[in-house]
């Protein structure tokens, strides 16, 4: 039995885009420590998308926008063997950035409420849909940001979304412990290079700033985030819920870096 002790457990994995996903790096790597894991994306259009990455594995549609999709795909999900569920993995995210970068002021109502449903809310109805499906200690791991604190202009409305999405695992954790043993928590990632993120307005240079303020002046690999939550998902952390781990290299610990100082006072220098 490997550290980790995942074998033979089953997991749910929602969110796969592409090969560049933290959801589709969860999922691969849950298989190789020997897991079974079911897959949930949006769309029909997206699983066939995905067929020459994701092969035969089950792989289920779900769009959370829409009600009652999750309560079907639980459903399904356990009519077709695969429960109970050992732990899920909730790895969604939008928001509409097709008119470039806004000033936060001009959020639309309907771009808020769709980001939020869509990011955060989700998770409060897969985890009421699949409540009866959950082995009594399964984890439950969302992927969210390393700092709420920060307020970059371009990320927007997000942030507080995903402040959102961090309460909402807490207040989770707290309601399931009545009575079960499940486990919320959240990944808190620093930026990563993925399909998602490149939508962001002006990502590539947040990212590029941001590598320059990890310590080891190198960015987050998306594996390393994945690893972080499969000691989420596993036993050997039971003792941690409603809790954020943060994963960024050290970028948030490195504000006033000497070398990004220079450069930002003294450019031409």
């Amino acid at each position: 039995m490997s550290f980790l002790g995942l074998e033979g457990k089953k997991f749910l994995v929602f969110g796969v885009a592409n090969k560049r996903s933290v959801a589709w790096a969860i999922g691969r790597t849950l298989e190789e420590e020997g897991a079974s894991v079911v897959y949930s994306v949006r769309s029909n259009e997206r699983r066939k998308s995905l067929d020459g990455l994701l092969g035969k594995r089950p792989v289920y549609v779900c769009d959370v926008e829409k009600e009652g999709a999750v309560d079907s795909l639980a459903a399904a999900v356990a009519a077709e063997g695969h429960t109970p569920l050992d732990g899920i993995v909730h790895s969604i995210a939008f928001a509409n950035y097709s008119e470039g970068l806004q000033p936060f002021h001009a959020t639309k109502r309907k771009d808020f409420l769709q980001a939020a449903a869509v990011s955060s809310f989700s998770l409060v109805e897969i985890a009421r849909a699949f409540r009866p499906h959950l082995a009594r200690d399964a984890s439950v791991v969302t992927i969210g940001i390393s700092s709420l604190l920060v307020t970059p202009d371009n990320y927007g409305y997000m942030g507080p979304i995903k402040a959102s999405l961090e309460s909402t695992t807490r207040f989770l954790a707290k309601s399931f412990s009545a009575d079960t043993e499940v486990r919320f928590n959240v990944v808190g990632s620093g930026p990563l290079k993925t399909s998602a993120s490149a939508g962001i307005p002006g990502y590539l240079e947040s990212y590029l700033f941001a590598e320059k303020l990890t310590f080891r002046r190198r960015n987050l690999e998306t594996q390393e985030v994945a690893n972080t939550a499969l000691f989420l998902l596993s036993k050997r952390s039971s003792g941690i819920t409603a809790t954020t781990l943060v994963v960024d290299a050290g970028l948030g610990s490195n504000m006033f870096d000497k070398d990004v100082i220079r450069l930002a006072m003294r450019p031409e220098r």
